[in-house]
């Protein structure tokens, strides 16, 4: 039987600018080489994992990862595999802060994971040591000191911090422009820095932020009215709901609320981000 462990930690106020939370999961695959899929959000992860290693699918062919990588801003599933036990621990990221936290180039790959070469990558020894002795809090705590020190030394774009602030306020469901004004800066300069900091569109972004939002409520509440849902955050009608759950998720909301409802007879009703059930 698969057990599955999930944890989140609250970042210190120094890294609320660049860093949403720190999180484990850890989940038994058993001896056969299992899928499972990560829906996109508003988010960009760097992840360490220890246990068996995990792969994932491109083109058709499997990619061993190293530890870390960075799975950045999704705009459709990833498939990723993996066997036995599976430990991560991951730094949610916002998209614009991930790279310049790291002093990394954000240019895209083609699923979605940047593997790259940091200083950061000394912390898996030190980490896997710790997760083999369970000690989980303690090795958030080796994390943390890290990007404290880390931060100390970047410069927080005060214009993406200020933008990503009216973004999250809204759940996506803002115009451009009204970001812009937030951020006291112009649609073109916003459209530039927000193309350099992510690798993505201002729309790209927030677009995914509101899929993240519907997800969410459809998987605590699965009985939740479509159309009811495409009026509070904004859509034209409930159709034009569905064609963008479609695009990000590669299902309508119809369908991943009925698999919801399945899943929750079977599952708690914690709702794992990265390593979805």
């Amino acid at each position: 039987m698969l057990s599955n462990i999930h944890q989140e930690f609250e970042v210190p106020e120094e890294l609320k600018d660049t860093i949403k939370c720190f999180w484990y999961n850890r989940r038994d695959y058993g001896e056969e080489l299992s899928e499972f899929t990560v829906l996109p959000d508003g988010y960009a992860e760097i992840i360490f994992h220890f246990g068996s290693g995990c792969s994932i699918s491109h083109q058709g062919i499997l990619q061993a990862l190293p530890s870390p990588f960075i799975m950045g801003l999704l705009n459709q599933p990833a498939l990723f595999y993996a066997q036995n036990q599976l430990e991560i621990i991951g730094i949610r990221c916002f998209p614009w802060a991930v790279f310049d936290l790291l002093e990394l180039s954000s240019e895209k790959t083609e699923n979605g994971v940047h593997t790259f070469e940091h200083p950061v990558a000394t912390l898996q020894t030190g980490l896997n040591d710790l997760i083999s002795q369970k000690k989980i809090e303690e090795a958030i705590v080796l994390i943390e000191q890290y990007f404290l020190k880390l931060h100390k030394h970047i410069t927080v774009n005060s214009l993406l911090f200020k933008a990503g602030a009216a973004m999250r306020k809204n759940n996506g469901a803002i115009p451009v422009n009204q970001i812009a004004d937030s951020a006291h800066t112009t649609v073109r300069t916003l459209e530039r820095k927000f193309k350099q900091s992510s690798g993505h569109t201002v729309k790209d972004v927030s677009g995914i932020m509101r899929f993240e939002q519907i997800r969410n409520r459809l998987w605590h509440a699965p009985e939740a009215s479509i159309a009811e849902l495409a009026q509070e955050f904004g859509y034209a009608d409930q159709s034009h709901l569905s064609r963008e759950f479609k695009r990000y998720s590669g299902t309508t909301p119809a369908v991943f609320a009925r698999e919801a409802r399945k899943r929750k007879q079977i599952l708690s009703n914690d709702f794992v981000a990265f390593v979805q059930a």
